[in-house]
């Protein structure tokens, strides 16, 4: 199984498709990039932060503040992602900020967990349209609510409390069983 395959089941055991763009990041991470400061600002990672906890809340399970999946996002764009990723994210949180502005009057960061919720569901709303518009053509640049979801996903459920705390964890797995009785509520198996 290659890295491709490997990336390609984990999003499948977590329930989400990962997309072309986030895929390509992930298999050609380049450590020697020069950083996007605009990515390093503290006004990109508060925004960064709220859209991550908005997304994956805390609940009786830490939320994606506590898995500090903000830092996770900027790494992974710095390191990974083309400059015209980084530009679409960039553009894309302003464009929440925007939003945020014109329904409430006041920027993402300073609105409530409600009020943040009725943003981003707008946003996703558009995401999905604009994967389902009729004129779409191969090399259309990805959504930029697409890449921070995913991003999201997978920093949170690869970090130590999404996948100690809100998966079931082994740290050292025994034996295979391939039948084990499901009972409802039961939590997903970290990897």
């Amino acid at each position: 199984m290659n890295r491709r395959e490997a990336i390609r089941n984990v999003a499948l055991l977590l329930g989400t498709a990962i997309s072309a763009s986030t895929l390509s990041a992930l298999e050609g991470c380049n450590p020697k990039a020069p950083d996007n400061y605009a990515l390093q600002a503290s006004e990109t990672k508060k925004i960064l932060a709220e859209i991550a906890e908005t997304i994956i809340p805390e609940t009786s399970t830490p939320g994606a503040k506590a898995a500090e999946v903000d830092k996770f996002i900027v790494t992974m764009l710095n390191d990974c992602y083309k400059v015209e990723d980084q530009k679409i994210v960039l553009e894309g949180l302003k464009k929440i900020d925007e939003a945020s502005e014109k329904q409430f009057k006041k920027s993402f960061v300073d609105l409530s967990d409600e009020q943040k919720n009725t943003v981003l569901t707008a946003i996703d709303k558009e995401r999905v349209d604009y994967n389902k518009r009729e004129n779409k053509k191969e090399g259309d640049p990805t959504h930029y609510f697409q890449i921070l979801k995913e991003l999201t996903l997978t920093g949170y459920f690869t970090s130590e409390p999404g996948a100690t705390k809100a998966l079931r964890y082994v740290a050292v797995p025994g034996k295979f069983e391939g039948c084990i009785p499901y009972k409802k509520g039961d939590k997903a198996w970290a990897v």
